[in-house]
């Protein structure tokens, strides 16, 4: 399976490490194109390559890791999102105080969803900081647990797939307006914490 990532900060370099270590290519690109990742694709080695947006999202699984306010322009880049599985690890804050972004009682990834009509999104791996998302997910003697959420069954089963191959141990939240409350950061119980599975 081919994994295009959208977006080269911290976490997305953080999941390509997990992915890249678990046997999946990955396409990696930002918004200042691939001829400026020659460095970030260098250091994280394995079965990685530059790309454009475009190419990253024309991959089997789409990881779209750019900053909300970025979020509606990204999106736009893409003319047809329908069928496609997004992984949403975006967190709604706004610079510079990064304090939350309206969002009218709804979960961000309802928005999300909208902005990207017919995609199949799933919520996942916004939980941790980018130092904790690349360390092991083994520790002693458990799995790391990663929340997931989302709408569409089959999207969520390809995603579990991912996250018990890189090692974690996967807790399914429900659906995206109920589970994306529950791991949305700053306002939900969930990010931030290190839980191990048994």
């Amino acid at each position: 399976m081919r994994i295009g990532i959208i977006g080269s900060g911290g976490i997305g370099q953080a999941f390509a490490k997990q992915v890249l270590n678990a046997g999946y290519e990955v396409i990696i690109s930002n918004s200042r194109g691939a001829h400026s990742l020659g460095e970030v694709v260098k250091q994280l080695g394995g079965n990685v390559h530059p790309g454009s947006v475009e190419e990253a999202a024309a991959s089997e699984v789409i990881f779209l890791a750019v900053p909300w306010i970025h979020l509606p322009s990204v999106a736009k880049q893409i003319t047809n999102w329908s069928g496609k599985i997004v992984i949403d690890p975006i967190n709604p804050v706004v610079p510079p105080d990064y304090k939350m972004a309206e969002l009218h009682g709804r979960a961000s990834s309802e928005i999300v969803q909208e902005m990207l009509p017919g995609a199949k999104l799933v919520k996942a791996f916004n939980t941790f900081t980018p130092q904790l998302l690349e360390a092991s997910p083994i520790e002693g003697n458990g799995h790391r647990v990663l929340f997931y959420c989302g709408d569409d069954v089959s999207a969520k089963a390809i995603v579990k797939s991912i996250i018990d191959k890189i090692g974690f141990a996967g807790v399914d939240t429900g659906t995206l307006k109920e589970g994306a409350l529950l791991q949305q950061y700053p306002s939900g119980p969930l990010p931030g914490l290190n839980l191990i599975s048994l």
